[in-house]
């Protein structure tokens, strides 16, 4: 610990602890451009310039550490007069007319700055020349005339996303905001999460959506979860006159700290499927508006004269787990099969595992943060799980290696020091013989090149490495691979063990490890199956899902929004969407979150817990909503953690 005197206020902090930290810790404010909590102190803008006494000059507290009995003087002559100098030759160096930005009016921080000191205006006459907007992206805007150079948007996309698409080319007022090697944005390796839109001070980049539809001080904002996959990350949803504005990521957010994929944030904005606004019934063969009574009661009646086994309830792992809870009750207690619509197999064999072992097994995602080896298997986590990808990308330069096993392409191919394309249907022959060899303590692939066309050479430099990792992660999870199987989990959690590794499943849906616990996670059938009611919620059924269910003779559906299964249906319910409900989600981690709604839905539109609960209490089937005992009574393959609202 290091005592530093700041603006006669006395402080004891950590060593390390740079100026600004302490300044921030004790409530005294420091203006700043490049700095960014979450990302390394840079000490580009130079606005942050404090006086330490001793020194000869202004120092910028954001990269100097406190030292014992340092002197520090935050609010001086000399260090108004400097700001007000650099903001001068920050404005003059680009195009900074705010009544023209789209961002001005309480959200550029460049202005803010200006209004701070005092100022209404800049001394030196603009000497800028103009820059083409680049707005080739399909989500956001380049404008390099609002840069100011202050390198956040370059720093995040490295140090939070470990996408490196970002850089600057030629020195000085001249440099430029490129990305790769200079191609337009939409044509580069940008993979599109918006981590740069949120970290810009300025309006150098900008969403599609958010430009003048209201300053931040005068918006809605709801901090939440996102539910576009199983990691559950910590949201900030933004609107305005019961209308979407924006989706932020919550820096706060314990679990993802901020960064947030381009499904969490800009889909969401870009929806613009048509909403199921009333009850609809099919009279005469088409589909009619109809009253909640008369639906429920013609959806009742079918129930009761359907054989058990004709009737089988398929529900969305979106929804949340009161929804499913109560549906699984209903299911149950009329004796039908219940199926969770995303077959998310995985998820069940590490359950299952958890039941023959007795205990959870998985690790936390943190635990990727301080690996040296990661090996994944099966998942493209740039694709579908695109912020665990960003975890683990990060620690690629700090000299972690990479391994994928996979029968086709995949993402992460690129960032791997080998990728192991084995036969398809011999990937569980090669996890045998890796879990083989390490327990003789020598190499027994003699047979494994033959049978899976992988050279001896790749899988024993594998081995090597995952055998002398000391902080080994092995990932795997829900995807188009096949060869996931009950018996290659378990292989796995031998491997994990052999080599002392973190294990994670990184599962499917916002809520699959729910519906695991559940004992709703099995091979999806409709064989023999003469009713069926599909709790779709707000998910985009795909073709194959299509397929399968459009061909069920009397098919109810409760959905947010219009598809070709609710236009083969015989009953439409209207559901809420996930940002006009609330509920709880359980996390691939086993973190039980509170998902909170941001928008208000229509009178016609109902919840699709209480829609699964009317529909109960008419058939007279009791349901409890006591889900909190019901995901526990199995053991969960990672320990649950119920988090307090």
């Amino acid at each position: 610990m290091v005592n530093i005197t700041i603006d006669e206020k006395q402080l004891e902090v950590a060593e390390g602890t740079t100026v600004l930290e302490a300044a921030r810790a004790a409530g005294i404010e420091i203006p700043t451009l490049c700095d960014h909590p979450h990302l390394t102190p840079y000490g580009g803008c130079r606005l942050c310039l404090v006086e330490v006494e001793g020194a000869r000059t202004l120092q910028p507290s954001c990269t100097m550490p406190a030292s014992n009995n340092m002197v520090v003087h935050t609010d001086t002559q000399k260090t108004r007069d400097a700001r007000k100098f650099i903001l001068t030759m920050i404005f003059s160096e680009r195009n900074h007319f705010c009544p023209y930005c789209q961002v001005s009016g309480g959200d550029c921080e460049l202005q803010n700055a200006a209004y701070h000191e005092g100022m209404t205006h800049w001394s030196l006459q603009p000497n800028w020349k103009p820059y083409p907007v680049d707005a080739s992206h399909p989500f956001f805007i380049q404008e390099n005339n609002r840069c100011i150079l202050c390198r956040r948007c370059v720093r995040a996309c490295g140090e939070l996303v470990g996408n490196f698409t970002l850089g600057f080319e030629e020195r000085g007022a001249n440099s430029t905001l490129v990305a790769d090697l200079g191609v337009p944005l939409g044509k580069s390796s940008c993979i599109g999460c918006g981590t740069c839109v949120q970290v810009c001070p300025t309006g150098a980049l900008i969403d599609r959506w958010s430009a003048y539809q209201g300053r931040e001080t005068e918006v809605d904002c709801t901090e939440t979860i996102c539910v576009g996959c199983s990691i559950g990350c910590g949201i900030k949803v933004l609107t305005r006159d019961n209308r979407l504005v924006r989706i932020e990521g919550n820096w706060d957010a314990p679990l993802n700290e901020g960064v947030i994929c381009d499904i969490g944030r800009f889909h969401p904005m870009t929806e613009d499927r048509e909403r199921v606004q009333t009850p609809l019934v099919r009279k005469g063969g088409s589909l009619k508006a109809a009253t909640w009574d008369e639906a429920l009661d013609i959806i009742t009646t079918q129930f009761k004269n359907q054989k058990h086994n004709q009737l089988a309830g398929y529900v969305s792992s979106r929804l949340p787990v009161e929804a499913i809870n109560v549906f699984t009750q209903l299911f149950t207690g009329l004796g039908a099969s219940a199926y969770c619509l995303e077959v998310d197999l995985p998820a069940e064999y590490s359950s299952r595992l958890a039941d023959e072992i007795k205990a959870p097994f998985e690790a936390k995602l943190s635990s990727l943060q301080t690996s040296d080896c990661i090996f994944v298997l099966g998942e493209d986590l740039t694709k579908d799980h695109q912020v665990v990808s960003f975890f683990a990308k990060r620690t690629i330069p700090n000299g972690t290696k990479l391994i994928t096993l996979d029968n086709k392409d995949n993402g992460f191919d690129n960032f791997a020091v080998i990728s192991l394309k084995p036969k398809i249907g011999t990937e569980i022959d090669v996890l045998r013989a890796l879990v083989s060899s390490l327990k003789a303590g020598k190499s027994t692939f003699s047979d494994i090149e033959k049978v899976s066309g992988l050279s001896i050479d790749v899988i024993e430099s594998s081995l090597s490495i995952l055998r002398e990792a000391k902080k080994p992660v092995i990932v795997f999870g829900k995807s188009d691979s096949q060869f996931i199987t009950d018996d290659f989990v378990k292989i796995l959690y031998d491997l994990a063990k052999q080599i002392n590794a973190s294990l994670i499943n990184v599962k499917g849906g916002a809520n699959s490890l729910a519906a695991a616990q559940l004992g709703l996670v099995k091979s999806l059938t409709t064989k023999d199956i003469q009713t069926g009611f599909i709790a779709l919620g707000d998910e985009k059924p795909t073709q194959q899902l299509i397929k399968s269910l459009e061909k069920i003779p009397f098919l109810i559906m409760q959905s947010s929004y219009i598809s070709p299964l609710t236009a083969a249906a015989q009953v439409v319910l209207p559901a809420q969407n996930w940002l006009e409900q609330e509920g709880h989600y359980l996390s691939l981690e086993g973190r039980v979150q509170q998902a909170y709604k941001s928008l208000q839905a229509e009178e016609s539109v109902r919840s699709n817990f209480e829609i699964l609960n009317e529909l109960a209490s008419k058939l007279g089937i009791k349901v409890n909503n006591t889900w909190e005992q019901q995901i526990t009574k199995r053991i969960s393959p990672v320990a649950v953690e119920l988090i307090a609202d």
